[in-house]
């Protein structure tokens, strides 16, 4: 017996000698830099470890930063193992090459490329690969007053005509506004707006090539659509924050908004409280609300919704092996502490292990959100609405993905030409046709510095 116990022991301080031997540290840059975010992803880390033997060091870059501190990486030949990026960075990095893009389309391959939604995967294939690995996602929506449409009779507002019956129908000022347009030509806000409805028509500014869209076809049916939602709206210069606290007050029959909102809607903000009547926890508002993810318009009829994804890239300078498990690891053992985070923007890119599978979206949804209270969204809105969210992402899209022209587009969204353009034309200084033709023009000289 002391013959055996002996031997196991030493087998056992082998086993434990080869897995020290064999462990690796690597190196994630994470664009979750707040410390109750850092704090969970350190839990995550430390159950990787627990299950490989394998350090994960989380270095906390604030998103503004990457772009400067990844070139600057790349060019030193020290980039991070794994590097947490956006969207607007998928094909630069990786025709730059900071990504080892074999490497990411593995995994998503390894882990079953039809367990995760179609919207993050297309945004991120180029030449046949899946290019970085997609965590997350939110999805922008029409946020509506579904008992104020069901009584009216009117389909939800999933496309331009519904939206249209539904301003003519409820648009009632002061005590209620049919939508609360942005007009407040320097917040980004309004140019996510635009993006959002433009992509419902088809339109996008920039070709396949790079080259400025001079087609404005469908750019008039965008800017025919914002002129009318304008006219629904209180006036003044508006932004977020006024379609957020009208809606919240009541007053609002449509909005267009983030996922931010849907924790407020369940009264758990008392800096964004419900006032629709005396008790700011007051769920009444969230049980009253629909959301639209896609919308379709009269050059897209099967629509499409603005989504923002988040990625981890598997960089050109990784412990490859190494840096594939992490990130496997993040999709799955480790997917509800990745998501709990900030749940309400935060969501499923996969909604299972398995293709058809609902558990990760059901976790999802057991998480909790609220700041001054919390409470799971699960209890604040029912399947049906959870489903459809979380469904938005396999339809989402922004300028640029499906024709590698992101730079591009970016260029022209960051100028906010389209903002001050729309803002002339809805002040009543511009026709339509004007308008489309200004924007074309403006859009060229800015392409062509």
């Amino acid at each position: 017996m002391k013959r055996t116990t002996t031997i196991l022991t030493g087998l056992m301080l082998s086993t434990a000698l080869v897995g020290a031997a064999s462990a690796d540290t690597i190196r994630v840059w994470t664009m979750e830099v707040q410390p109750e975010r850092m704090e969970i992803q350190q839990q995550m880390a430390d159950a990787f470890e627990a299950s490989t033997g394998h350090v994960v060091e989380l270095i906390p870059v604030e998103e503004s930063d990457i772009q400067t501190r990844a070139t600057a990486a790349f060019a030193a030949g020290d980039l991070p193992d794994v590097l947490n990026h956006t969207v607007q960075h998928l094909l630069p990095y990786a025709e730059a090459g900071l990504l080892d893009t074999a490497a990411a389309d593995e995994v998503v391959n390894d882990l079953g490329v039809d367990t995760f939604a179609a919207g993050p995967i297309r945004m991120a294939s180029s030449d046949g690969e899946i290019v970085s690995v997609p965590t997350d996602g939110w999805t922008q929506m029409v946020v509506y007053r579904n008992d104020l449409f069901e009584e009216a009779g009117l389909a939800a507002p999933t496309s331009y005509d519904a939206i249209r019956a539904g301003l003519e129908a409820l648009h009632n000022p002061p005590e209620m506004y049919g939508f609360v347009a942005a007009t407040k030509i320097d917040e980004g806000y309004m140019m996510q707006l635009i993006e959002h409805l433009s992509l419902a028509t088809g339109y996008t500014p920039v070709n396949a090539d790079g080259s400025v869209n001079e087609d404005t076809t469908n750019l008039k049916q965008l800017l025919e659509m914002y002129q009318e939602l304008v006219a629904a709206s209180p006036e003044g210069d508006l932004y977020w924050s006024q379609s957020r606290e009208l809606y919240l007050d009541g007053k609002a029959a449509m909005i267009i908004w983030s996922p931010s909102i849907l924790d407020e809607l369940g009264g758990l903000r008392d800096s964004a409280p419900v006032t629709i009547n005396d008790d700011p926890t007051t769920k009444e508002l969230a049980g009253n609300t629909g959301f639209a993810t896609m919308v379709s318009g009269p050059g897209n009829a099967d629509g499409a919704a603005w989504s923002d994804v988040r990625y981890m890239g598997i960089t050109a300078d990784a412990n490859t092996e190494v840096a594939q498990e992490f990130v496997k690891f993040l999709l799955s053992d480790g997917y509800g502490d990745w998501l709990s985070q900030a749940p309400e923007g935060k969501f499923p890119v996969r909604t299972g292990p398995e293709a058809g599978s609902s558990e990760y979206e059901a976790t999802w949804a057991g998480l909790d959100v609220g700041v001054d209270r919390k409470a799971p969204l699960g209890d604040i809105y029912p399947q049906q609405v959870i489903d459809d969210i979380v469904a938005g992402l396999s339809v989402g899209d922004r300028w640029g993905v499906e024709s590698g022209q992101l730079a591009a587009a970016s260029t022209i969204i960051n100028s906010q030409i389209m903002s001050k353009v729309i803002r002339e034309m809805t002040d009543g200084d511009l026709s339509v046709d004007e308008a489309a033709d200004k924007i074309v023009a403006e859009h060229m000289a800015l392409m062509a510095n």
